[in-house]
């Protein structure tokens, strides 16, 4: 009997991982209509392009050598199907395949981000290149030292100071927003984003819509980034669990989004759709690192704190001359830092000290990192297309084809 009831738990927390990995896997689909909606039409196709690919190189990159840096696990020339899991004696309780599934579209999620910050300058092939590096690399080594287990270099093990990282704050957000910041700084910004006086002029997105849509869709496949994090869901107590962190993930995206519109009508005079569809975004990356032990008011109120953020942050790239056409280094930087810090305030297992050298470590790493490897992609392939390539558009000139044929004249 104990064996039977065991072996309903597996199935049931394995069909309930796989489902949230396939809700995560569709937050590609929120990131590519996001970044679509907020690109100039002219560099549409590319930055689809992009995320599509992307995708495609993350699965297979962390499978070839990724989830071995990250786990130590064989995925490249092994199943890991879970055929020898027969009793409740085991310790896995869902199928290792499945494990592997969960972690593959989080380390998509990760270099999603950097592919907006970056748009409408880089070429895409230099783009995929360093693709391959952060999926293979960069993201699975700062894993390794968090959800992994190892310490850092031999040096010391974040968990033993006090480091906790529910679903990614730092571990998925922080890090993407490191690399994209260096991808930022080595390419440059857009040609005429900023005047000679300091003036910053608006690039205007060319369907709001989609971002809207986008945005929803990153909301939705939320869920299962942060629920399926609590990685079962057979018992009483870890389907209570999900329902927390369900709850509370939905409220602090709420708490974003109402704070983000109300900063920006203050600083505006404007309700500033953009603003408030990254006030939605910023409370969740606020409440992901972690949404299991806050209260729905707790939830709201940090997610209202990374909404108001957000607005100045990306306020203050903007002064700084740091052009990232879609927000994702505030969105998912400066917020996954809060988020990492506001995790003591309601969990005792966390400390403020090991929250501050967690996110230290993992955005010294990943940008360091980063920085090198654009450099090298730069002196080897050179980063941004031609500035007449610029001004016509990446469509064109990278992929040849253009999004809205209907609505352009000839050339």
């Amino acid at each position: 009997m104990e064996n039977e009831i065991f072996q309903l738990q597996y199935a049931l927390d394995t069909f309930y991982f796989l489902v949230c990995g396939a809700l995560v896997m569709w937050m590609a689909a929120g990131f590519a209509m996001l970044e679509a909606g907020l690109v100039r039409s002219k560099n549409t196709v590319e930055i689809l392009t992009k995320n599509v690919t992307l995708f495609a190189v993350a699965c297979t990159m962390y499978m070839i050598c990724g989830y071995a840096v990250m786990y130590g696990g064989d995925i490249l020339l092994s199943s890991i199907t879970g055929d020898g899991v027969t009793g409740a004696e085991e310790a896995a309780t869902y199928a290792p395949s499945a494990d592997f599934f969960f972690q593959v579209v989080f380390v998509a999620t990760a270099m999603s981000i950097v592919s907006g910050a970056v748009a409408e300058r880089m070429k895409l092939f230099s783009f995929l290149a360093f693709a391959v590096v952060m999926t293979g690399l960069i993201y699975p080594m700062e894993g390794s030292w968090t959800w992994g287990g190892n310490d850092v270099f031999g040096l010391y093990n974040l968990g033993d100071l006090g480091f906790l990282d529910f679903a990614g704050s730092g571990i998925v957000h922080m890090a993407g927003a490191a690399a994209a910041l260096a991808g930022v700084l080595i390419v440059g910004a857009r040609k005429g984003k900023y005047g000679p006086n300091g003036e910053v002029n608006a690039f205007p997105g060319a369907n709001l819509p989609l971002a809207t849509l986008g945005t929803f869709i990153l909301w939705l496949g939320w869920f299962g980034f942060n629920g399926g994090s609590v990685l079962a869901t057979a018992s009483v107590e870890s389907a209570n669990a999900v329902a927390v962190v369900f709850m509370n993930t939905n409220a602090a995206a709420a708490g974003g989004c109402i704070a983000a519109l109300l900063t920006a009508k203050m600083l505006f005079g404007k309700a500033d759709l953009t603003m408030a569809l990254n006030g939605c975004l910023a409370g969740l990356v606020a409440i992901t690192a972690g949404p299991d032990t806050p209260t729905a008011l707790l939830a709201t109120i940090f997610g209202a704190l990374g909404g108001v953020l957000v607005v100045f942050s990306i306020v203050t790239l903007d002064k700084l001359k740091i052009d990232d056409p879609v927000g994702a280094i505030s969105v998912h930087g400066v917020v996954g830092l809060l988020g990492l810090l506001l995790v003591p305030v309601t969990n005792d297992g966390a400390s403020f000290s090991g929250q501050i050298i967690g996110a230290l470590t993992i955005f010294g790493w990943v940008f360091g990192a980063s920085l090198v490897v654009f450099t090298v992609i730069k002196l080897v392939m050179g980063l941004r297309v031609s500035e007449e390539e610029e001004y016509d558009g990446s469509d064109l000139s990278e992929c040849g084809m253009e999004a809205y044929p209907e609505f352009t004249t000839g050339r």
